[in-house]
């Protein structure tokens, strides 16, 4: 049976949404087509700071490094998978999302542990959660054989943004779309610098312009979907190539840096799912070419110019077989090559071989759903003139529960264990004067329990979700820079432990008050306490980890009639400390953040128009994600499109 992440569906978005919620066995949180674009979001992970139990790392501005970091564990616990196959980065193991544009973004998913779908590659088994992109799908009425979008987007910071959507049904059972986009910005904007010295007096008040900041990016997508008699296959060609500036941290008056970086982007991948009576098989294939060229000029620095290049190839075969009706069972091989080259004096070029197998079950009886699943991993790095580390083999099994309390499924009752790990990156291993290549893959232990409830109804109010999720995590092994002795030289050691418990709270409902009037209202809210309890002599010991608020949520308002759309968004990320102590010097205020579209559809005969008038930090407030590196004050944008 075939995953509803990969199904062409016409989407009404709160229906869907809710529906595959209250199916789930694991927990899973779902944003798609109208309700996702509603959004007032430039970028993935723009849109990503909507759900619950997530912090996002923004280094500010259009251009500016946008990381994930779910339920505390890290970002490189963190998988994400762009229409069915993870994306990788064996230099650093982060994917940096504010390079994913949502203009042909069809559905994002968050899963906690991982999907509900024993299909599936045996690498998805491994993540503690999972972020699953896909990209959107032709769909064509008996007389169409094409479809065309442009778009251009304008706004604060000197944007430019045009993009332009082909699709073409190239026969009954091939379809292919072109998708292609330019994002232009001088990152220019004005922020307020305010800081105080550890004994409370004003060191800092004053107002400037960020500079460096700015990007000049394309992005080109090509996709190929394609049915066949005992299945379905596609292809994807994808690439990203931008120039952008590093702004760089506000400190000690420093407003300008030297930083540059010049990012490409490619890859090519397949995939194939074939049905044939009670068994089905999902098989991928994948290439992809990392090039990164990193400059520093800045005259208080040293100058650095370098050249770093990521090659990657990926295979998976997972195959499933229904023994009963009720009773499924799969088994899953992956096999990954990463390499790493640099033009830096010492650089070592390591490889890295990577299999991974796994065997799952699926229990679904009619008021209860069981899954279990079993992932080993083997790594084999191998270094070019030196001798290479030891082996790593880790293996990590997985629990999940879901049981129906009443005979109408509205309300589901869910639980999970897992443990999961994540490799040490090339750069923990072998990053001169800094790398250590003993350290031991760091690992997760996760525990959860929540529930569901849905209701769905033909009267004033439609859909009501409501889901409540307690989660208890454990890292171990955690994988830390640490001093040895002389300034700026460090080195990488396991040395941490945290402890995380935390509460996801989400709420969604739909109403139609009226004919043509319908209102929607999301909400989210995350408790979080996140310690380090690593050294009881430490002084940070028990303190709530960097950058992780223990209080966070959203609200979305969102009305539609006649054409007209507006949209409210607010989201709030409570106190945090940027260092491991939690002292006063190391506090970071809570922020909250405004945005405000209103949107209008129209036809002039076979052609669709959409104008979208945006209000981003609609009341203009001085915050930083990450100390020193301020956001935008209040900003706008304005999109045109027009689809035929």
């Amino acid at each position: 049976m075939e995953s509803a992440d990969t199904i062409p569906q016409q989407l009404k978005e709160v229906v869907v949404t809710a529906r595959r919620q209250a199916d789930d066995v694991i927990p899973a949180q779902v944003l798609t087509g109208e309700e996702l674009h509603r959004l007032n979001s430039n970028s993935v992970a723009d849109a990503l700071r909507y759900f619950s139990g997530i912090q996002v790392k923004d280094y500010g501005g259009v251009g500016g490094l946008k990381t994930v970091n779910i339920r505390s564990m890290g970002t490189n616990h963190t998988g994400v998978v762009y229409d069915g196959i993870e994306l990788g980065n064996a230099q650093n193991g982060q994917i940096d999302l504010g390079q994913f544009s949502l203009d042909n973004i069809e559905s994002l998913s968050l899963y906690n542990g991982q999907k509900s779908d024993i299909l599936q590659p045996a690498k998805d088994f491994g993540s503690a959660g999972t972020i699953y992109m896909r990209s959107r799908s032709p769909h064509f009425d008996d007389n169409e054989t094409y479809h065309t979008r442009i778009s251009f987007r304008t706004g604060s910071f000197d944007l430019i943004n045009p993009s332009a959507l082909v699709e073409l049904k190239l026969n009954r059972n091939i379809n292919a779309s072109l998708s292609t986009e330019w994002v232009n910005s001088s990152g220019r904007y004005k922020f307020r610098y305010r800081r105080v010295n550890p004994a409370g007096e004003l060191a800092y008040d004053t107002t400037a312009v960020r500079q460096n900041g700015d990007i000049n990016a394309t992005r080109l997508e090509l996709n190929v979907n394609g049915s066949i008699r005992s299945g379905q296959w596609s292809l994807k060609a994808y690439n990203y190539n931008s120039e952008r500036g590093v702004p760089g941290a506000i400190v000690n008056n420093v407003w300008r840096r030297g930083e540059r970086i010049w990012d490409t982007n490619s890859f090519v991948q397949g995939r194939y799912t074939g049905y044939f009576g009670r068994f089905s098989t999902l098989n991928n294939i994948k290439y992809a070419f990392y090039r990164t060229h990193y400059v520093n000029n800045d005259d208080k620095q040293i100058k650095i110019d370098n050249l770093y290049r990521q090659k990657e190839a990926y295979f998976s075969t997972a195959n499933e077989y229904e023994l009963m009706p009720w009773w499924h069972i799969s088994a899953c091989y992956d096999f990954a090559w990463n390499t790493l080259d640099a033009d830096v004096y010492g650089f070592v070029k390591p490889y890295r071989f990577s299999n991974f197998l796994a065997a799952a079950t699926a229990i679904n009886l009619e008021r209860v759903k069981l899954q279990a699943s079993a992932l080993a991993t083997f790594v084999h790095d191998r270094l070019i003139g030196q001798i290479s580390p030891d082996d790593k083999r880790v293996f990590t099994p997985a629990v999940y529960a879901s049981f129906y309390p009443l005979r109408i499924k509205k309300l589901a009752i869910r639980a999970f264990f897992k443990r999961s790990f994540r490799m040490p990156t090339f750069n923990d291993l072998y990053y001169a004067d800094m790398g250590n290549s003993l350290l031991n893959p760091e690992r997760v232990t996760q525990y959860n329990v929540g529930l569901v409830f849905d209701h769905h109804s033909s009267a004033l109010i439609k859909n009501i979700h409501v889901g409540l999720d307690l989660y208890y995590n454990r890292v171990k092994d955690k994988i830390v820079a640490y001093p040895k002795g002389q300034q700026f030289r460090w080195t990488m050691l396991n040395l941490g432990l945290v402890d995380i418990k935390g509460i996801d709270l989400t709420y969604a409902l739909t109403a139609e008050p009226a004919k043509n009037l319908i209102l929607t209202a999301r909400l989210q809210y995350t408790f979080q306490r996140a310690i380090d309890i690593t050294n009881p002599s430490d002084n940070y010991y028990r303190h709530q980890i960097p950058y992780i608020p223990r209080n966070s949520g959203s609200v979305i308002l969102n009305a539609t009639w006649h054409g007209w759309g507006m949209n409210y968004s607010w989201i709030y990320v409570g106190e945090r400390y940027n260092q491991q102590e939690n002292i006063r010097y190391n506090y970071t205020q809570p922020w909250y953040t405004s945005d405000l579209s209103i949107s209008k559809d129209f036809k002039v005969k076979a052609m669709s128009f959409r104008i979208l008038a945006e209000i981003n930090n609609l009341l203009s407030q001085d915050y930083d994600v990450i100390i020193n590196y301020p956001m935008p004050k209040r900003n706008y944008r304005l999109t045109f499109s027009v689809e035929i």
